[in-house]
């Protein structure tokens, strides 16, 4: 494997890192600004609305420019809105630098995601995106933990600004070790990136992203308050807790990308009924501390083994036009980020308790798995045409 796959790997360990982190910090973020704890998570929402909306107008506007040159600009932008969110002294500040730091995070992965699949053979291509992918499930083992620990003996700010360090290091591996890509690939035909969209099973991919990253988002929001006011841990124990989490993360998406590339939709579906069975057995083991060490673990496969299927789907239907529908998986990925967090908080503001968003993020997970059945279909659909020699339409 090239060793630019891995520092694309690395950077999105800095990546997922400030997205994740915030989730384990939202008491003493809650604290600092003096604001209820599910008002702190609208830092985890905004964030993602950000990569939403930034993320693909970001990628358009640069599709002119060579993927690496571009990658590089973002992580500017990324190391900038670290530094902001480090010094901000009101908690609008901080709500504006997520926002800064999640337009460059959204476009740099679904960016980076097209370079490291065009670094590698086809066959390997959800192999070479699950190591990108895994940076991110590091970051659920070793940088989130480490930013809760950080933020709860030094201080808040010290997470945030640890990342901007790491920034600072991945900007230099990237500038150094990826390398240029060929002159036809830096400059992109936006009105033939857009032409995926005409893609019906495109927008299936996405639904389908959107609603199971909901289900995941919808309970790992709440997960550092379910700990210690439901099964009862110590708040010392959050961070080792969100380290096995990552652990699970990172088996997860190893399995995921090695299994996507022999069978991807089987390994979605079945990854989505999985994640669906962990997430409603949170209301059963929450009160037991044996019983939920191990869920949270299983939940960590849960989340991650589908990652590869969902990025590799969108890039394999979208392959003549892949950058701005990788970006928009991005976003989709995101857009449920956005929307778990917002379910969970109803659930819990409606009187149901912290168990609330574990069996809420179940029913998304179901909803994602019939999303994806109803993709099944139309793939039997368009091979049906195509075996009859019938011209697929442009649509479907």
């Amino acid at each position: 494997m090239p060793v630019a796959v891995f520092v694309l790997g690395l950077t999105v360990f800095s990546l997922g890192t400030t997205e994740f982190m915030v989730a384990g910090l939202l008491p003493e973020l809650s604290a600092e600004f003096d604001v209820t704890v599910s008002q702190a998570g609208w830092l985890i929402s905004v964030f993602a609305l950000g990569v939403v909306i930034g993320a693909p107008l970001i990628t358009a506007a640069t599709t002119r420019i060579p993927r690496k040159a571009a990658l590089i600009g973002l992580l500017v932008i990324f190391i900038a809105g670290e530094v902001v969110a480090t010094l901000a002294g009101s908690f609008e500040v901080l709500m504006a630098a997520r926002v800064v730091t999640a337009v460059a995070h959204g476009a740099f992965f679904g960016i980076g995601a097209v370079l490291a699949a065009d670094l590698v053979e086809p066959e390997r291509r959800a192999r070479a995106i699950s190591i990108m992918f895994g940076g991110l499930t590091i970051a659920t083992i070793a940088g989130v933990p480490l930013g809760t620990f950080l933020g709860q003996q030094i201080g808040w700010r010290a997470a945030f600004g640890a990342v901007a360090v790491l920034g600072i290091v991945d900007l230099i591996g990237v500038a150094t070790l990826v390398p240029k890509q060929p002159a036809q690939s830096g400059g992109l035909d936006l009105r033939r990136e857009l032409s995926a969209f005409a893609n019906t099973r495109v927008w299936l991919a996405l639904a389908t992203t959107m609603l199971s990253q909901a289900g995941l988002y919808t309970a790992y929001t709440y997960i550092a308050p379910l700990l210690t006011d439901v099964t009862g841990f110590a708040p010392g124990w959050v961070a080792p807790l969100l380290g096995l989490f990552g652990v699970g993360t990172f088996i997860g998406s190893l399995i995921g990308g090695r299994l996507a590339d022999r069978s991807l939709m089987a390994t979605l579906c079945l990854g989505l009924i999985g994640l669906a069975a962990i997430l409603a057995a949170f209301t059963l083991t929450a009160g037991h501390q044996v019983a939920m060490v191990v869920t949270l673990a299983l939940f960590g496969v849960g989340a991650f083994v589908i990652n590869p299927a969902l990025q590799t789907r969108v890039m394999n239907l979208a392959d003549h036009a892949p950058t701005l529908a990788s970006t928009s998986n991005i976003s989709a990925f995101n857009l449920g980020n956005a929307l778990g967090p917002w379910l969970g908080g109803l659930g819990i503001s409606s009187g149901a308790g912290l168990l609330a968003p574990s069996w809420i993020g179940a029913l998304l997970a179901l909803a994602a798995l019939a999303v994806a059945v109803a993709s099944l279909a139309a793939d039997r659909r368009v091979r049906a045409w195509r075996s009859s020699n019938t011209p697929t339409p442009e649509h479907d």
